[in-house]
């Protein structure tokens, strides 16, 4: 069935764009809630008296991707990892703790629009990622994962502690 989105619909289109769609799709989710209507002439002139608007807003959304863009590429993606010594990391930096990074930042980027090169990071080291805006626009972003040092100095210094106080009643017994 053809029809013309009346909203933007997350996966389908935006405002004004025609799109072929399953009947039952049409008839119990898009039409019942508004987000699109049935192509025919009475629509078509309605979205034709319309479209000044809509290339408007693309254009602004255009515009605002563009800017977006040259903020997220002048950041860095600075993440402290707890990693062995070896710089494998525990765990892996993956598309939602960089999205949370940029949230913490003042940034509200879906997890699914940042793609990193074979998913995740498992290692101590610069990375580059992806992530989509609007159309083609696409930002590419810089990452340094670091290893967290503070948790495997706290871990090892209770275990040197507790060594030397095993090791102090074993030297007393042995001066006796």
């Amino acid at each position: 069935m053809k029809v013309i989105l009346y909203t933007d619909v997350k996966h389908l289109g935006e405002m004004g764009d025609v799109k072929n769609v399953a009947n039952g799709y049409a008839r119990n989710f898009l039409f019942p809630h508004m987000y699109a209507v049935p192509y025919n002439d009475q629509t078509v002139a309605y979205f034709e008296s319309r479209k000044e608007e809509i290339e408007a807003r693309k254009e602004q959304k255009r515009k605002d991707a563009a800017s977006l863009k040259d903020k997220l590429e002048a950041l860095t993606v600075e993440l402290k990892v707890p990693a062995a010594g070896n710089g494998k990391l525990f765990g892996s930096v993956t598309s939602l703790t960089i999205s949370e990074f940029l949230a913490k930042n003042g940034f509200d980027i879906e997890r699914k629009r940042i793609e990193i090169p074979g998913n995740s990071i498992k290692s101590v080291g610069n990375y580059h990622c992806t992530i989509h805006l609007y159309e083609a626009s696409n930002a590419e972003v810089k990452i340094s994962v670091v290893a967290q040092e503070e948790e495997a100095a706290k871990k090892a210094e209770p275990k040197k502690a507790k060594a030397a106080e095993a090791e102090a009643p074993a030297e007393e017994a042995k001066a006796e």
